[in-house]
């Protein structure tokens, strides 16, 4: 997949492709940090916010987050189109904004940092090691022994609250709703349930 080229950025910003680059079903690592590096908001009930609001988001913009990690001052996910219609600019946009109360007295900081995936980063092993990225974060920063003992780590995927990107089998059952996702152009169920039972 060409990438269409940067628009102009203001100064100060950094660069962003064309919006079309972040539309249908694009593939995105985001990374949103909190202004000078604020600590002290990350909680469990910030982290059952951050849940709601990403679930509106993938649900309005046709997205899925196969993994998240939320740091102490900033949180990495990826987002995952399903659909023509799938806009991540927007979606970003809809969860800074709706999580920024959330923050204070700390706020965003001006700009959320993205890495559209390129094809040779799709497939499987390079996206695998991206997440795998993304899950190890806690460890590099030295915030836990192990990436499974941190409990701000998740992902969202409508419909299916239990999946967990750390168990065993999640891989095998997130490109099996990924794939039909993207064949129906919308997230819902698949015709035989895989979620682990409760």
């Amino acid at each position: 997949m060409a990438l269409p080229p940067s628009s102009p950025k203001p100064r100060g910003y950094l660069p962003r492709l064309a919006p079309e680059a972040y539309r249908g079903l694009a593939i995105v690592f985001w990374t949103h940090t909190v202004k000078h590096r604020g600590t002290g908001w990350l909680d469990d009930v910030w982290h059952s916010a951050f849940r709601e609001l990403a679930l509106h988001a993938a649900a309005r913009e046709h997205v899925l987050c196969p993994i998240y990690t939320l740091m102490p001052d900033h949180l990495h996910l990826v987002w995952m189109g399903v659909s023509a219609t799938s806009d991540q600019r927007r979606a970003s946009v809809f969860l800074r904004r709706h999580l920024e109360p959330r923050l204070k007295p700390h706020g965003w900081q001006h700009q959320a940092h993205d890495h559209v995936l390129r094809d040779e980063e799709r497939q499987r092993n390079a996206f695998g090691a991206t997440c795998a990225y993304i899950a190890e974060n806690p460890v590099r920063a030295g915030l836990v022994a192990e990436a499974a003992a941190w409990s701000f780590t998740g992902c969202i995927v409508p419909g299916f609250p239990k999946l967990h990107p750390l168990a065993p089998d999640y891989w095998d059952v997130f490109w099996r709703i990924y794939n039909v996702a993207v064949e129906r152009g919308a997230i819902g169920k698949l015709e035989k349930e895989t979620e682990p039972a409760p």
